[in-house]
C-alpha cells in the first residue's frame, strides 16, 4: 500500500469479458452487478472458513438469487425452463461469477444441465429442475462406475468415482458407467438408494468435493444418456471450467495492476518498474487469449468442431488462470502470500480447476490428434448486422471490375476505392469495420486481388490525414493502383525504438530543405521511388516538437543506399544515407514540427498491419505438415503451438467483431502483436527440431523456394528469419510498454531528459 500521506488518484483496471457484442457486455455487467450485491469477496472467505455454513449459504440463498436472475438456464431452451439463449452467454455470466469467486454448486449444476441437453434421447431428465435452480447437479469427471443390466432397462451401478465437485450439494450426479466393454452416461440420483455420498477434503476452500460410492445402485432406463459420449461431455466441462477461469484470471490482472499503482517502493510506484509492468502486460496478455479460446469454443456448434475448439479452451484457459494468479501473487508480494488476502483463495481455485479437468499435457497431445486428423480449419464468424442490400450492391460493382483485365482492372479498383475501403471518398469507400468485411469476402469471391502497397498503405493514411490537396493528387493514385513503392525512412542507428532521439537534420534553403543523416532497417530502399521521412528542423525544441516529415525522392542526388545483410544472410533492410539531399517545400507535409504526430499516424497503421501478417510462413498448417512427417513429433508441444495460435488467430476475429458491433477492441490489438510474433519464432523452432539433424543444414542465405517439402535447411532459415519478428514494428518490451500504460492504466516509465 502507499506510504502515508502519499496517496494518489489511479485509473481503475476497467473489467473486460469474454462477451463481445454489446448485448454480451451488458450481461456482463449485470452478472458483476449482482455477484457485489450478493457474493461480495467476504462471502467466498465465509465459505471458505467454515464449509457446512457455506453450504447452508448457498443453498439458502445464493441460489434462489441466482435462480431469480435466470443464472441457472440462460443456455438452456426456454422449452427445458431455460433462458433460451445459449453457451456463450453462459461462458459470459461464468466469467463473471469466477471473477466474484462464487461459492458453492452453480457451476458444476450448469456442466449437467448443458450434458443433459446435449443428450437428446434422454426421457424424463431432470432439465427443468436443473434449469430452474430447485435442484443441484454436478459430473463425475474422475473415475468411472462398474454397470450390469436390470429390468426394464434399467442399470445396476457399483463403484466409486471421486473427486465429484460440489457432491455433497448435488441432487443429481451425471456420471460415466462401464457396460460390456464400453462407457455410457447416467443421470444418477445422489440420495438414492445404495448411492453414498462421503465428503472429501478440498483444495478449494469455497466449493466442496465428496466421494460418491454405489452399491448396487438403480439407475432407471429413462436416465440413462446412451447417444452421450466422452468427447461430449469433456468439451462442455472444458468451456464451463474455461470461462470460469478467465473470471479468475481477469480478477488477478485487476489485482496486481491496481496494487501496482498504489504500491511504492524505492519513492516510485512499484507499476513504473519495468520487470513489474511487464509481468502486469503479459498477464492481461494470457487472460485474453484464453478469454478468445473460451468464445471459439462456446460458440462451436456441438461435434468435431467442438471438441477441438474446447480442447484448445482447456490447454489455454486452464493453465492462464493458474499462472496468471501465481504472477498476482508475486506482485502482491508478502502480503499475497498471507491467508488474509483472497489470493490464496483464487489460485486454489483455479488449481482446482486443472486438477479436476484433468492433465494439462493429456489435453495438449488431445489437440494435435485432433489438428493432425484434419479438424484445424481457419478461425471464421458471421459478422454481425444487415449487410444484405450493401453485399449485393458491393457484388454488381466488382463483377463489373473482374471482367476487366490488366491495367484497366488495376485503375478500376483504385479509381472505385477498393484498394483501401475503409479510407475515406474518394480514396477509399468510407466503409464500415462491417463494410469491410463484406467487401473483403467479396473481393475474394470475385477472384479480385487489389495491388500490393506494401509500405505505401501505411504511408496512404498520413497523406490523406496531413498532407496537402496537391500532394494527395500527386501522390495517392500512383500509389494505390501500386505504380511505384515507397519505402520509410524513420529507424536511425543511435535511436531504434526511441523515435524521438533521432539525428538527421534538415535545414531551410531557398526553396526547400537540405537533409543529412543516416537511416537504418529499411524496407524497399532500392526498389522504392520515394520515401517518408523524418528529419529533426528545430533542434532546440523539444524531442518531440522539433521534427518534421518529409518526402524525399529516392533517385536524388546525395541519397545512396547501402543493402544491410540480416543473420539469414539475406539483404532485405537497408541503410540509407541523406548527404545535403535537396527536398522542396511541396514535400514537407503539414507544417515544420508536425512530424511526430504524422509518424504516429503511420506507425499506427503499421502496427495493424504487422499484428496481422508477419509469420513468414511459421504458423499452425506449416507446423501440422513437419508433425505429419516427423517419426515422433512431441504430441503435448504441437498441442500447445497449434492451441496458441488458433487462440491468437481468433484474437483478430474478436477484435473485427468488436468494431463492427460498435464495441472497443480494447486491448486486443497490442495483445496479438505480441504474441504472434513470438508464436511464430516458437513453430519455427518446433519444426527444426523435428526435423533432426538435417537442422544443421542450410546456414547461408536461401535453401530455395517453397516448392517442395520443407526440410532442415528450410526451418533452419526460418529460425532466423523469424528473429525479425519481436523487433520490427515495436519490439516486445515496448509492445508490453504499451500494454502495461495504455491498457492497465500503470504509470509511465521516468522520461528522457530533454
Amino acid at each position: 500500500m502507499a506510504a502515508p500521506g502519499r496517496a494518489r488518484a489511479v485509473s481503475k483496471v476497467e473489467p473486460m469479458s469474454v462477451g463481445l457484442t454489446p448485448e454480451h457486455l451488458e450481461l456482463a455487467a449485470a452478472v458483476r452487478g449482482w455477484s457485489q450485491r450478493h457474493c461480495p469477496p467476504a462471502a467466498a472467505r465465509a465459505a471458505g472458513a467454515d464449509p457446512d455454513g457455506g453450504a447452508v449459504r448457498y443453498r439458502a440463498e445464493l441460489a434462489p438469487a441466482l435462480a431469480g436472475q435466470g443464472l441457472f438456464g440462460l443456455h438452456l431452451a426456454e422449452a427445458a425452463g431455460g433462458q433460451g439463449y445459449g453457451m456463450p452467454e453462459l461462458a459470459v455470466a461464468l466469467e463473471e461469477l469466477g471473477r466474484a469467486l462464487l461459492p458453492g454448486g452453480h457451476l458444476p449444476t450448469v456442466l449437467a444441465s448443458a450434458v443433459l441437453a446435449e443428450a437428446k434421447s434422454a426421457c424424463g431428465s431432470p432439465l427443468a429442475g436443473l434449469a430452474d435452480g430447485s435442484l443441484a447437479g454436478t459430473v463425475a469427471l474422475g473415475g468411472r462406475l462398474a454397470g450390469e443390466p436390470g429390468p426394464g432397462g434399467d442399470l445396476i451401478v457399483t463403484g466409486e468415482i471421486s473427486p465429484v465437485l460440489a457432491g455433497p450439494l448435488a441432487d443429481l450426479v451425471i456420471a460415466p458407467v462401464r457396460l460390456d466393454g464400453q462407457t455410457i452416461w447416467v443421470a444418477l440420483d445422489a440420495a438414492g438408494a445404495g448411492v453414498e455420498v462421503s465428503p472429501l477434503d478440498s483444495l478449494d476452500l469455497t466449493r466442496p468435493l465428496a466421494a460418491m460410492r454405489a452399491d448396487h445402485a438403480r439407475v432407471p432406463a429413462a436416465r440413462v444418456l446412451p447417444d452421450l459420449d466422452h468427447p461430449a461431455v469433456s468439451s462442455l466441462a472444458a468451456i464451463t471450467f474455461g470461462a470460469e477461469a478467465c473470471g479468475i484470471a481477469g480478477w488477478a490482472v485487476q489485482t496486481a495492476a491496481e496494487y501496482a499503482k498504489l504500491r511504492h517502493q524505492f519513492g516510485r510506484p512499484i507499476g513504473q518498474f519495468q520487470a513489474v509492468k511487464h509481468r502486469c502486460a503479459r498477464m492481461l496478455a494470457a487472460t485474453e487469449l484464453a478469454r478468445a479460446a473460451v468464445w471459439d469454443a462456446a460458440r462451436a456448434p456441438s461435434g468435431p468442431s467442438r471438441e477441438l475448439a474446447a480442447a484448445i479452451a482447456a490447454v489455454v484457459a486452464i493453465d492462464a488462470a493458474v499462472d496468471v494468479v501465481h504472477d498476482c501473487i508475486q506482485t502482491l508480494g508478502g502480503i499475497g502470500y498471507t491467508w488474509e488476502h483472497d489470493a490464496h483463495l483464487y489460485y486454489r481455485r483455479a488449481l482446482s480447476l486443472r486438477a479436476l479437468l484433468g492433465p494439462s499435457a493429456a489435453w495438449r497431445e488431445r489437440v494435435a490428434r485432433l489438428a493432425l486428423a484434419g479438424r484445424a480449419g481457419p478461425a471464421t464468424a458471421d459478422p454481425p448486422g444487415d449487410d444484405s442490400g450493401f453485399r449485393e450492391e458491393v457484388r454488381a460493382d466488382l463483377a463489373r471490375i473482374a471482367g476487366l483485365s490488366g491495367r484497366e482492372r488495376v485503375e478500376a479498383l483504385a479509381a472505385g476505392g477498393w484498394v483501401m475501403p475503409h479510407l475515406p471518398r474518394p480514396w477509399g469507400r468510407a466503409a464500415s469495420p462491417l463494410q469491410q468485411l463484406v467487401i473483403d469476402s467479396e473481393m475474394r469471391a470475385a477472384g479480385l486481388r487489389p495491388p500490393p502497397l506494401a509500405i505505401g498503405a501505411w504511408v496512404v493514411p498520413a497523406l490523406i490525414k496531413h498532407g496537402t490537396a496537391e500532394q494527395q493528387q500527386r501522390f495517392l493514385p500512383g500509389t494505390l493502383r501500386g505504380d511505384y513503392l515507397w519505402c520509410q525512412l524513420f529507424s536511425e542507428p543511435g535511436a531504434g525504438s526511441d523515435l524521438a532521439g533521432l539525428t538527421t537534420r534538415a535545414e531551410r534553403t531557398e526553396g526547400g530543405w537540405r537533409i543529412s543523416g543516416q537511416k537504418i532497417w529499411t524496407s524497399l530502399a532500392r526498389e522504392a521511388a520515394w520515401g517518408i521521412c523524418l528529419a529533426r528542423t528545430d533542434p532546440a525544441a523539444p524531442r518531440h516538437e522539433g521534427i518534421s516529415c518529409f518526402l524525399v525522392d529516392m533517385s536524388s542526388p546525395g541519397v545512396r543506399v547501402r543493402p544491410l545483410r540480416d543473420i539469414s544472410g539475406d539483404a532485405p533492410f537497408h541503410q540509407v544515407f541523406l548527404d545535403d539531399v535537396l527536398v522542396p517545400d511541396d514535400c514537407l507535409v503539414g507544417k515544420a514540427g508536425d512530424g511526430w504526430a504524422i509518424a504516429r499516424t503511420t506507425l499506427a497503421n503499421e502496427r495493424v498491419s504487422l499484428s496481422a501478417s508477419w509469420t513468414f510462413g511459421s504458423g499452425v498448417p506449416e507446423l501440422l505438415e513437419v508433425a505429419r512427417a516427423a517419426e515422433a513429433p512431441p504430441m503435448a508441444d504441437v498441442g500447445r503451438l497449434v492451441a496458441e495460435g488458433r487462440a491468437i488467430e481468433v484474437l483478430g476475429l474478436r477484435a473485427t467483431i468488436k468494431r463492427v458491433s460498435g464495441t472497443d477492441p480494447g486491448a486486443t490489438g497490442s495483445v496479438r502483436k505480441l504474441l504472434s510474433t513470438r508464436h511464430a519464432q516458437q513453430v519455427a523452432e518446433a519444426c527444426l527440431a523435428m526435423c533432426g539433424h538435417s537442422g544443421a543444414l542450410g546456414g547461408h542465405g536461401s535453401p530455395g523456394g517453397r516448392d517442395k517439402a520443407p526440410d532442415g535447411a528450410w526451418w533452419a532459415r526460418q529460425v532466423l528469419l523469424t528473429r525479425a519478428l519481436t523487433i520490427g514494428g515495436g519490439t516486445t518490451d515496448i509492445q508490453l510498454n504499451i500494454i502495461g500504460e495504455r491498457m492497465l492504466g500503470l504509470p509511465r516509465d521516468l522520461g528522457p531528459p530533454e
